[in-house]
């Protein structure tokens, strides 16, 4: 049976968004990124936890946050953040309920997730070892030097754009994360870790509308999503 933790780093600054707040806390049709990202996790079939990791200074208001999601079923925890995201999801993995065993790696400002994607991401992590959302590159990538100069373009086809959540056994990510650490490597993403550790992870066509609040534009394209209304269909 899954027994779901979902991890949410939210130790990151505002600088893009050009603002002292730090995205996770910045407020969206009358509530927060972070609380409309929890909200959206709340119906996952099998989460049992929720963990986030904050920095020192917004301790108490992700502890506020915190207690006005809990229930007898899933609990909702805060951990300090790290100096890197690697930091953060390796101090809340280490907080993380004995029964837990698989493990959900959610961006704190991706508020637009949804449960049927969620769930079949989990089922295939269950299945693979891991399983992330992505979606197709729609423009065409091109490898330069450091000069600048292309070098090669890949074939589109093969392309795809990495988002989260990124599910995994739980001690598959534990032990990608262990080595990572220990090594002081710093992968781009939480797939990348296991990956390097031989691990197999397993790509679900995700929604585009599932898109990362990190510039001023995206909180506007945030705002327009809500006015639409239901988002719950896999674009």
């Amino acid at each position: 049976m899954i027994k779901l933790a979902v991890i949410l780093p939210a130790a990151g600054t505002g600088s893009r968004m050009r603002t002292e707040t730090p995205k996770p806390y910045l407020r969206l049709k009358g509530a927060t990124i972070l609380e409309h990202t929890i909200r959206n996790f709340l119906r996952v079939d099998g989460l049992v936890q929720i963990v986030i990791a904050t920095s020192n200074q917004w301790m108490s208001q992700a502890q506020s946050i915190a207690s006005s999601f809990k229930s007898d079923t899933i609990t909702v925890d805060v951990v300090e953040g790290g100096s890197e995201r690697q930091f953060s999801i390796h101090h809340a993995l280490q907080s993380l309920d004995d029964h837990v065993n698989m493990v959900a790696v959610h961006d704190a400002v991706r508020p637009f997730i949804t449960t049927s994607l969620v769930e079949l991401c989990c089922t295939e992590a269950r299945d693979h070892g891991g399983a992330i959302v992505a979606v197709p590159a729609k423009d065409t990538i091109k490898r330069v030097d450091a000069k600048g100069f292309i070098q090669e373009t890949p074939k589109r086809s093969t392309i795809w754009q990495a988002q989260t959540p990124q599910i995994f056994q739980r001690p598959l990510l534990e032990r990608a994360y262990k080595k990572a650490i220990a090594e002081d490597y710093f992968g781009t993403d939480d797939a990348s870790l296991v990956e390097r550790i031989g691990g197999k992870v397993k790509v679900i066509a995700g929604d585009r509308r599932n898109l990362k609040i990190t510039f001023p534009i995206d909180l506007r394209v945030a705002e327009m999503i809500l006015e639409e209304g239901s988002f719950d269909v896999p674009q």
